[in-house]
């Protein structure tokens, strides 16, 4: 019979994951499997069964298009007329590579309270350094 993970026997990882050199979009399906937990064999789908991740050097991604810093938008609308604002994907990651990388994630997960909760898992940094060492070094024992 096929076992079925239940909350409370879940155990979680923390991975950390270096975006200098790496392609955007290909680092963020990874991140995206692992938050969801389909690379452990437990993975069952109404469970929030995947590890914490860290993405380090989040502004030294490698992005492709000719001119996407330019041409790519990213809407948000408050729900009032006229309400719409945008930024170019350029200056979103020049501000604020968090927001971005976030964005890109959210699109990869369920659009249900189970997403938002996988989503909390997952920590961006755009230097190289992180908080989180203590819950790497307590893994590592």
């Amino acid at each position: 019979m096929t076992k079925i993970t239940k909350p409370n026997e879940v155990k979680r990882e923390w991975i950390v994951l270096d975006a200098e050199g790496k392609r955007f979009g290909r680092l963020l399906t990874e991140v995206a499997t692992i938050l969801r937990g389909k690379n452990k064999p437990c993975f069952t789908p109404n469970v929030d069964c995947g590890d914490y991740v860290i993405i380090i050097n989040a502004s030294k991604a490698i992005f492709t298009g000719a001119n996407k810093a330019e041409d790519k938008l990213y809407h948000r609308h408050s729900g009032y007329f006229g309400s719409v604002k945008s930024e170019k994907f350029g200056d979103l990651l020049q501000k604020n590579p968090a927001k971005l990388y976030k964005l890109a994630v959210r699109g990869m997960l369920p659009k249900t309270n189970l997403g938002r909760a996988m989503l909390k898992k997952l920590k961006i940094y755009a230097g190289s350094e992180h908080p989180h060492t203590a819950q790497i070094a307590k893994e590592g024992k």
